[in-house]
């Protein structure tokens, strides 16, 4: 069922604040600073967990309890977890748990929205995995429920926790790159011609609760691509398909348009419009192994060119992952290993001279261990953290609108300040929210 949720209301709860490293101003410690901070684990995948061994690192955490529909991934969360976790097969038992403080969900992306609610009102903080949502307005109702029930919610865009990422934003913002019109950001592999294959339905394996994994999309019969099936890229293939997330332009997309956002200081875009489709994989997925979506931003004005493809791994840039700002004095390239600067060159007194410095640095920190530290330190202190749920909320929205112009064929107009479509008409309109299976309700 559709959450019952004004978009005045949403900007009137979430607008008490949205910048990281402010308070929130209604909320109470859950532990004190001194305190372990006691964690349950909900959906522990190979993602999750990864962010589980994370926690259990951390001194001051200690995970007690692990979740999962699939029961042969229960003793591998109990071993990342440090031994001593308590199993459930129902995620409703964990937040039912009053001695737990906060919850790491890393289920697949259907269940974000729903199950970080209910944790909020459950009076647990939380780490979610991206995206935040499977569709815009998911997000919003993600963001009322935190503010409403006064939570500390992250989202694992780990990026913002890493020291180069940080400190090629503060390049970006300083004006170092001069005047910035043109954003390009990429990531490519190679999956073609056969790419995650065409199996044939079949009976769920032993072990899986196939229709509490579906939990909120539809019921379907049981296909190994629409569960956890492992893409040439080592991905679970559950990400190509609709019901479930929105292919890697909100997988990796997330990641690339939440720095771009983040240097530019902007929440969204005004202008989308998307071009792509399935090429080249010859397989049952459904969303495009090519896509290039265009984003023109207000307030500063720039263009925004995300694009992915599937049948080759190499790029003109010598990365198959990356952002490039464009600007009039200089170019900055970063991904996950570092950044780069390379200036522009102009005349001077008869010489070729560099405008802008050039500059370089390495990865630094190990971002994902960090975001979970800055989680924890929150829930503490109760300061915002580096990737707010409404910063999330906005990086996810802006890569689920890409998906909504190529689906619906449409040159979207979006209403940044108050998040809706001013152009696009009904065959956009229609991709902007869904109906849950009952069951299953959103509600904050």
């Amino acid at each position: 069922m559709k959450a019952d949720l004004t978009r005045r209301d949403f900007f009137k709860r979430a607008a008490q604040g949205t910048a990281a490293g402010l308070a929130l101003s209604a909320a109470k410690p859950v532990v004190a600073a001194s305190d372990k901070v006691r964690v349950g684990v909900i959906g522990p995948g190979h993602q999750g967990r990864g962010d589980t061994k994370n926690f259990a690192k951390q001194p001051d955490v200690e995970v007690v309890a692990v979740c999962d529909v699939y029961e042969p991934n229960l003793p591998l969360a109990v071993e990342a977890a440090g031994g001593h976790a308590q199993t459930y097969k129902d995620f409703r038992q964990i937040l039912d748990r009053k001695d737990i403080d906060a919850v790491l969900i890393g289920t697949p992306d259907h269940w974000h929205s729903l199950m970080t609610v209910e944790a909020c009102k459950a009076g647990k903080d939380v780490y979610v995995e991206k995206p935040l949502s499977h569709d815009v307005h998911e997000g919003m109702v993600v963001v009322e429920a935190a503010r409403k029930y006064n939570r500390v919610v992250q989202l694992g865009t780990q990026q913002r926790s890493g020291i180069h990422f940080q400190k090629a934003v503060e390049i970006v913002q300083s004006g170092a790159l001069g005047k910035i019109s043109f954003v390009r950001t990429w990531t490519y592999g190679n999956s073609f011609p056969d790419g995650i294959g065409h199996p044939a339905d079949s009976a769920p394996p032993a072990g899986l609760d196939w229709d509490a994994w579906l939990g909120p999309a539809p019921m379907v019969p049981f296909n190994v691509n629409r569960w956890i099936g492992q893409s040439p890229h080592g991905w679970s293939t559950f990400r190509y398909f609709w019901d479930y997330a929105g292919g890697m332009m909100t997988d990796w997309g997330v990641h690339l348009i939440d720095i771009v956002q983040w240097g530019m200081q902007v929440e969204g875009p005004k202008v989308i419009s998307s071009l792509g489709g399935k090429y080249y994989d010859q397989d049952n997925s459904q969303t495009p192994d090519t896509l290039e979506v265009a984003y023109e931003y207000e307030n500063p004005s720039f263009v925004l060119v995300y694009e992915h493809r599937w049948n080759n791994a190499n790029s003109t840039y010598g990365k198959g992952y990356g952002i490039q700002f464009h600007g009039t004095d200089g170019t900055l390239f970063v991904d996950r290993d570092g950044f780069e600067l390379f200036p522009e060159t102009r005349k001077r007194d008869g010489k070729t001279v560099g405008v802008a410095p050039a500059m370089k640095m390495f990865s630094m920190n190990d971002h994902g261990l960090d975001h979970v530290r800055n989680f924890i330190d929150c829930v503490k202190s109760r300061q915002k953290p580096n990737s707010d749920i409404a910063i999330g909320h906005r990086s996810t929205s802006a890569c689920l609108l890409g998906n909504v112009s190529y689906r619906s064929q449409q040159r979207l107009v979006w209403d940044v300040a108050n998040q809706r479509l001013i152009s696009g008409g009904p065959d956009a309109e229609q991709y902007l929210s869904r109906e849950y299976r009952e069951p299953w309700k959103l509600s904050a």
